[in-house]
């Protein structure tokens, strides 16, 4: 089985951690395949400078899991220096919606009674003094109510990927890196079964293997448009403000900071000094067209003849994936930023905002990952639908896939691949996020059209 030669398309969170461990358990013929030129990707929503590492959640499954991850986060000599436990603020403010209300106290229902929190590592939060207790360097009004977990914090993101991959390199991990995935070869098998024999890429090479595994996060739906019933693209806005050496140590240590109603940030980083801040939504979402029958030619490699079978489009195969370029958040998340820094920060709620960007991550309907084998083949293997909570489980992440290819079935049934209809139906509603989901085009041209009234008026 350690002889297979293994390609991973995509070297972000899940395509690294799945590399390390396979490389780990002594698996000898690795390939990752990545578009971009370096690790971490620019297009991978872990190269940021840090993400939540927490275990709440409204699913038990999930929390040990978590736990899990958290654990080799605090004593794997290969994450340790990038976890930070400086402690989890999770609160509403005043105004918030119900659903935000409801969602904090499934959070905390998840962890106030569980072992790994005995002994006062959780505690409320019920007025102003109490959050200062925990973050003295919070100056605003802060009407907010929630909790905090000391049994969390954050990982700075970029570093720890970085890390992996130079582990996964001296651990004999082939990287090819500068040339993405365009098409799926895949061979006609016996009983209808297809064998992926590999990919072929942007500059015309193929990669060969006896096991494909796809970890392509957001951008998956461009090589495998079938996946889109169960995953879409979908983007959360980012952004930050610049302080000097003197703001940026009066906030060394502060707690993850979460108003679920309005937006998160955590500590400054101690080499940029930018301090990052994420508003609270729904998520924007970039759909283009995709018929059932084009995909399948993309995918064969082989150029498919129009018959009146084919030519008959499907309805409901759109799907989402990242824009060419989405440097910009919308007004109403610079407003939420706005929002959530006066309430916690006033003295920088007028600072410019920059470097500010959408994230792209890969959102299941159901925020179940997808880990398991593309229905009719023998070898191709989907992980993704990190929903926003996949990056904390990169130390663990990996062997998941491992145990995968070993057992050659998916046992955890929630990461099957979705096949029903009525599986992959519904709105997508996530109980952890408030407002309404957005969509990118629309964006676009309100950005646009708001630069051109700007440009007039200086006429």
């Amino acid at each position: 089985m350690t002889d297979k030669h293994i390609l991973i398309v995509g070297g972000g969170t899940f395509g690294l951690s799945t590399a390390y461990h396979l490389a780990k358990s002594g698996y000898t013929h690795i390939t990752v395949l990545e578009k971009d030129s370096l690790i971490p990707s620019e297009a991978s929503a872990g190269n940021d400078l840090n993400k939540i590492i927490r275990a709440e959640y409204e699913d038990s499954f999930y929390t040990e899991l978590a736990l899990e991850a958290i654990n080799q986060w605090k004593t794997n000599p290969l994450f340790a220096p990038y976890y930070h436990q400086v402690g989890y603020l999770l609160a509403t403010s005043i105004n918030a919606p119900d659903k935000a209300k409801r969602t904090l106290a499934k959070s905390l229902s998840s962890i106030q009674n569980h072992p790994a929190f005995s002994g006062g590592l959780v505690t409320p939060v019920e007025s102003r003094a109490d959050i200062k207790s925990v973050a003295p360097a919070f100056s605003g009004p802060m009407e907010w109510r929630g909790y905090f977990n000391r049994l969390a914090g954050y990982a700075h993101a970029a570093d720890s990927l970085h890390a992996t991959f130079a582990a996964c390199r001296e651990l004999g991990v082939e990287f090819v890196l500068g040339d993405g995935a365009k098409i799926l070869l895949l061979d006609e098998g016996a009983g209808g079964n297809r064998k992926c024999k590999g990919v072929a890429t942007d500059e015309g090479e193929e990669h060969e293997a006896d096991v494909v595994v796809l970890t392509m996060g957001a951008s998956l739906g461009r090589l495998l448009p079938e996946i889109g019933p169960q995953v879409a693209a979908k983007a959360f806005s980012v952004a930050h403000i610049q302080l000097d050496e003197a703001e940026a140590e009066n906030l060394r240590g502060i707690p993850v900071t979460y108003a679920r109603d309005l937006g998160f940030f955590s500590e400054p980083d101690p080499r940029t000094r930018l301090l990052k801040i994420c508003p609270s939504g729904a998520g924007i979402t970039n759909f283009a067209g995709s018929d059932a029958d084009d995909s399948e030619a993309s995918h064969s490699g082989k150029e498919k003849k129009k018959t009146k079978k084919t030519k008959k489009k499907k309805k409901g195969r759109k799907i989402s994936v990242p824009p060419e370029d989405s440097s910009f958040i919308p007004h109403h998340d610079e407003e939420a930023v706005r929002k959530l820094v006066r309430d916690t920060l006033p003295e920088f709620a007028d600072r410019p905002l920059v470097k500010c960007h959408m994230c792209w991550c890969a959102d299941a309907r159901d925020t179940e990952y997808i880990i398991d084998y593309v229905p009719q083949t023998t070898n191709l293997v989907v992980f993704s639908g990190d929903s926003g909570h996949g990056f904390k489980m990169l130390p663990t992440a990996g062997l998941w896939v491992k145990k995968l290819i070993e057992e050659g079935v998916q046992k955890v049934v929630r990461w099957r691949w979705k096949e029903r209809k009525e599986d992959c139906e519904g709105d997508g509603d996530v109980s952890w996020r408030v407002g309404e989901v957005h969509h990118f085009g629309r964006l676009l041209m309100e950005k646009e059209m708001g630069e051109m009234d700007r440009a007039m008026a200086k006429m």
